[in-house]
């Protein structure tokens, strides 16, 4: 039997989802770097052949080396990660052991610098953009740039330290604010594990104009996309479009929905400009999530593409809506197993599906105007649905219920989650419906059920 090799650490799909899909495949052993999740394990851990949980994990080469080491020791036939943060060593450890991996090309894919700089030599649609590596810097790139510009991690994720400056007296108060974001985000794990030093790498780039005019026909949704996909054996195969709801200020991600309501030809322009983007990292095997935003007059531009699949929800957004596993079609191809690619992206679902991040903020981004007790359990969620929709609640990416929901923080991303859901409705316009049902109503809704 094949034995799968996962490296554990936060970020990517929800391990009762994920574990299954991976476990379908072979013998799945664990090494995890940081402590699993309590919550659902009697769904995930059945599907571990066996945990081995380091009580500190190393970093850089020591990491790659540890990881090499314990894929030897059960016979690793593959070995996979489904978290940002561990995708460099994951590949790196791969390439040592001879098996399939994202190869060279993944340095492109983690450090935006890298990233940026490999898309214009290639000619892919992107902003201006400048590296920064101090506020003498940043001062420059607001006098040659044209506001506003977003201030970002080179190597972040989840959304988290992004700054939004209008003019140069934002420079200083934002170089201070990127690093507090930074170091909060370290506190709970959200950081590079293989290349050391990463706080310090940072860009700033123009922040396109996006627009929804001419793309889609239907109002409210979010002015971006992502495309899911696979690279298998350095060919990139794009599996579907996910859509958005608009995040809120500064650019926190609240609701994905799937299928696209966009016309079918301009999904296949994303997908070509996608195809480009992954093809200029030289990628190798791997999941990929790219990021585009729709300006005006059929213009887009891509704003990043990660080697690994889209966390939360999204691999089972695209599983449910068009009955594919991203999951288990990429561990099959880590293997070297025969994988039934699609021909081109598909574009029509049996259902429709979203993540929904709620967050002490309406859809609007209005932060609440109180602070309720967090009891998802006492809500009414059907009340906030349509006929024929379903909610459900990811345990592990919850707050824990009874306490006070904090304050909306701005430049906290994905730190504002208060709980992630799937949402499920007979369509996409119920979907859409609902989406913004629950992140207008629940503020009130948590507080009708304190009574």
């Amino acid at each position: 039997m094949n034995r799968i090799l996962y490296v554990y650490v936060k970020g990517g799909a929800p391990l009762e989802y994920a574990f299954p899909r991976i476990a379908a495949c072979g013998e799945l052993h664990v090494l995890a770097l940081a402590p699993l999740p309590t919550t659902a394990e009697e769904v995930w851990r059945p599907s571990c052949t066996s945990i081995e949980l380091l009580s500190e994990a190393p970093r850089g080469d020591e990491l790659v080396e540890l990881i090499v080491e314990y894929a030897k020791a059960i016979g690793a036939d593959a070995v996979l990660t489904l978290s940002e943060f561990a995708v460099l060593a994951v590949a790196h450890a791969a390439s040592r052991l001879g098996l399939a991996g994202a190869g060279e090309g993944i340095i492109r894919a983690r450090d935006k610098r890298l990233m940026r700089e490999a898309w214009a030599a290639a000619g892919v649609p992107i902003p201006r953009f400048r590296r920064v590596d101090g506020l003498a810097d940043l001062d420059a790139a607001l006098a040659e740039l044209t506001p506003p510009l977003l201030l970002k991690p080179a190597w972040g994720a989840g959304s988290v330290a992004q700054i939004v400056l209008a003019s140069a007296a934002d420079a200083a108060p934002a170089w201070t604010e990127i690093e507090r974001g930074l170091q909060a985000g370290s506190r709970v794990g959200m950081n590079e594990l293989y290349a050391a030093d990463t706080d310090r790498d940072r860009l700033v780039e123009e922040i396109a104009e996006g627009s929804t005019e001419g793309w889609y026909r239907e109002p409210g949704y979010g002015d971006y996309v992502s495309v899911e996909g696979i690279v298998a054996d350095g060919v990139y195969r794009p599996l579907a479009i996910t859509a958005k709801l608009p995040t809120v200020p500064s650019f926190v991600e609240v609701a994905s929905t799937s299928p696209s309501v966009m016309p079918v030809p301009l999904q296949r322009r994303i997908e070509e400009v996608s195809r480009q983007a992954v093809d200029a990292l030289g990628l190798e095997n791997c999941g990929t999530h790219t990021e585009l935003k729709l300006m005006k007059n059929g213009e887009l531009v891509v704003i990043e593409t990660a080697a690994r699949f889209g966390g939360l929800l999204t691999t089972r957004q695209v599983h449910e809506v068009f009955g594919l596993d991203p999951i288990g079609m990429l561990v099959r191809q880590l293997l070297g197993e025969r994988v039934e690619f699609p021909g081109a992206m598909l574009t029509d679902g049996v259902r429709a599906a979203a993540s929904v991040a709620v967050v002490p903020a309406d859809a609007a981004g209005v932060p609440w105007r109180t602070r309720p007790v967090w009891n998802p359990q006492a809500v009414d969620w059907q009340s906030l649905l349509s006929p024929g929709s379903t909610i459900e609640a990811v345990p592990a990416l919850a707050m824990p219920a009874g306490q006070r929901v904090p304050a909306f923080d701005p430049s906290a991303g994905s730190r504002n989650w208060l709980g992630v859901y799937l949402l499920s409705a007979v369509d996409a316009a119920t979907l859409h419906r609902d989406c913004n049902a629950v992140l207008n109503g629940l503020e009130a809704a948590l507080q009708r059920a304190a009574g």
